[in-house]
């Protein structure tokens, strides 16, 4: 509603108030519920930044950049995620909230001097004003397209009956779905354990490893996005995640031929009773597979769908619609962090990682037959291709 009503740029501006409030909050925190009160003001806001970031940058990029600036989303959220391991290890708890109130006010600074974007003013009958941002945004009105007629008008159910619209939500919706399906979250739950069992001298270096394997190959796919496409990068991160995935199970198969316990004692446990130089060559199987999963996670399965989410809706349904799907990503996200443990227990560790694998070869089918590519082309021209014109 508020990325619709308001506009992209006052949008981002608002959900700055939350983040900064809420870190204020557990900075200040006194007992449990002043820490859970600030969580959710910053869990608030996350979620607004998470849906309005994309749109923004979708609609000021240039076509022939906006992969790479797109991308540079889960690209920044990856760096923020190492910084937040680096800080972690120097700082007490609440400095690191101190810190975390710098990134949305400088937001907040920034954001001051940017324009709204030329789509959505164009939406106001604001002409005037939509081309003097677009001459700031591209330095000239040169490979501009003008929104369809009817962009204007408002959001209504009997519209997802639409086939410029109705493709696009089932494509976005589940991409979104299939991300958190790949049980990335489950990958990271396990990590500092599976770190121990390889005898790292300090497990806690686990979560620096992952971060800066996720800003690594982020960055790799941000520079190649507009010229390998969307659809490329998608297979070959699905495909990756597929072995990795099945590698892990295989790991957990090896060491746990008793009744499976989703505990990371038990897991310990399991593999202790292993001789040690096959626990410590089992638990390296683990370390490679899961390196190599989250490697190709970030190559395309991370930053795609949140790239792609802010390109093939319409205007005049986009912010309904990547609410939507912004809705879909993290009520998955806590439906699988939260049912994972239970899901082992009955499937047992290795069942649960190899039903993850064949939610990634699901992944990979569903991006082969229903997801276009989008590169090089206008928003325009993307919403053109869903209505058949």
């Amino acid at each position: 509603w508020l990325v619709d009503r308001a506009g992209r740029k006052l949008s981002l501006l608002l959900c700055s108030v939350p983040f900064v409030a809420g870190f204020a909050v557990i900075t200040a925190a006194q007992d449990l519920w002043m820490l859970l009160g600030g969580r959710l003001l910053t869990g608030l806001a996350c979620g607004v930044a998470s849906l309005v970031a994309p749109v923004y940058i979708s609609e000021i990029a240039y076509p022939a950049v906006r992969g790479l600036l797109g991308s540079c989303v889960q690209l920044m959220v990856v760096v923020g995620i190492l910084l937040a391991y680096l800080a972690g290890w120097v700082l007490e708890w609440r400095w690191l909230a101190v810190l975390g109130c710098a990134p949305p006010s400088l937001m907040l600074l920034l954001m001051c001097v940017m324009p709204e974007t030329p789509r959505f003013l164009l939406t106001q009958h604001r002409r005037q004003e939509a081309m003097a941002a677009l001459r700031f945004l591209w330095g000239s009105e040169q490979g501009w397209e003008d929104p369809p007629i009817g962009a204007e008008q408002s959001f209504h159910p009997a519209l997802l009956r639409q086939p410029g619209i109705y493709k696009p939500f089932i494509i976005g919706v589940s991409l979104m779905a299939f991300q958190q399906l790949s049980g990335v979250n489950a990958v990271m739950f396990y990590a500092e354990t599976i770190f121990e069992e390889a005898k790292f001298k300090d497990s806690s270096l686990a979560s620096v490893v992952v971060g800066v394997i996720q800003v690594l190959f982020t960055a790799v796919a941000a520079l190649i996005m507009d010229r390998a496409g969307r659809r490329l990068l998608l297979v070959l991160s699905g495909v990756v995640m597929v072995f990795s995935m099945s590698a892990f199970g295989t790991y957990f198969k090896l060491t746990q031929g008793g009744p499976g316990n989703s505990s990371h004692m038990a897991l310990s446990a399991l593999v202790s009773a292993e001789p040690v130089d096959a626990s410590v060559g089992l638990a390296w199987l683990a370390v490679g597979s899961m390196c190599l999963f989250i490697a190709g996670f970030a190559v395309g399965w991370g930053p795609i769908p949140w790239l792609l989410m802010s390109e093939i809706f319409p205007l005049h349904v986009k912010g309904v619609a990547t609410g939507i799907c912004v809705l879909t990503n993290w009520l998955m996200a806590f439906l699988v962090t939260k049912e994972f443990s239970s899901l082992m227990e009955v499937l047992r560790p290795y069942g649960a990682f190899w039903l993850a694998s064949a939610f990634c070869i699901f992944s990979v089918l569903f991006t082969l037959f229903c997801v276009p590519e989008t590169k090089g082309k206008t928003l325009e021209q993307i919403t053109a291709h869903f209505e058949g014109r």
